[in-house]
């Protein structure tokens, strides 16, 4: 049997740190909501098979009419307060699917997402249940504590997360399974939950793009209206 392979494009925060009446996702840049272009990168490839859309509470109908001329999309669903919350509720759609089920979740708030950084995801998928995407960090990295520098890693060790994030269905579901148990639960991304959780399964890390923007305050509305007009990267 051919395994499946399901992008999750979340959706589900309203992007305060943006501004405006809409959330962030629903924004247009280059004549199209930044969401539309989340799921596109999605939809046109070769290697996915189902896009399923988490979208914040009180604008699903907005995100099922974006999402409907996609030949792909399979559903769009209500998402929760948290980022955790919104996987999980991915997770139980995806009830009963095969633990081998490869899972891609992105950020709806990347809107430039490439090919070659999906295909690199995908081809990482093939020997490891765990794949982050980064980018080394151009700064200088420093811990703080109480105001005061508490550690400074070496800049050459340290990558800036993007997504997506790639897993093994069966890796996901588990390490979610002791996070929601978890009183303590704090987490910013899937990569995040399943090194805390399941500390013993490796997290290969491949390379990211700069165009891979998350859109998050004004400013990055204007840089993703500048690369809306750049033909797309070639991976």
């Amino acid at each position: 049997m051919t395994t499946q392979t399901v992008a999750v494009v979340l959706a589900g925060g309203t992007g305060q740190r943006v501004g405006g009446p809409l959330p962030k996702q629903l924004i247009e840049v280059g004549g199209r909501p930044i969401l539309a272009h989340a799921i596109a990168a999605f939809d046109s490839h070769p290697g996915v098979d189902e896009v399923l859309v988490v979208m914040a509470a009180g604008h699903i109908r907005a995100a099922a009419a974006l999402a409907a001329p996609f030949r792909a999309v399979t559903a769009v669903l209500e998402g929760g307060d948290t980022r955790t919350a919104s996987t999980a509720a991915a997770l139980g759609a995806l009830a009963g699917r095969p633990d081998g089920t490869r899972v891609l979740l992105h950020d709806a708030a990347r809107p430039f997402v490439g090919r070659g950084v999906i295909d690199r995801v995908l081809a990482a998928l093939d020997e490891h249940d765990a794949v982050a995407v980064g980018v080394p960090s151009p700064d200088t990295i420093v811990e703080v504590a109480g105001g005061l520098v508490a550690a400074m890693p070496p800049r050459a060790s340290m990558s800036r997360f993007q997504t997506p994030q790639g897993f093994r269905l069966g890796t996901l579901r588990a390490a979610y399974e002791l996070a929601l148990a978890d009183p303590d639960l704090l987490a910013t991304d899937d990569c995040g939950v399943v090194h805390r959780y399941l500390p013993d399964v490796p997290i290969r890390v491949v390379e990211g793009s700069e165009r891979n923007l998350k859109v998050t305050r004004p400013l990055d509305v204007l840089v993703a209206e500048h690369l809306a007009t750049d033909p797309p990267e070639t991976p």
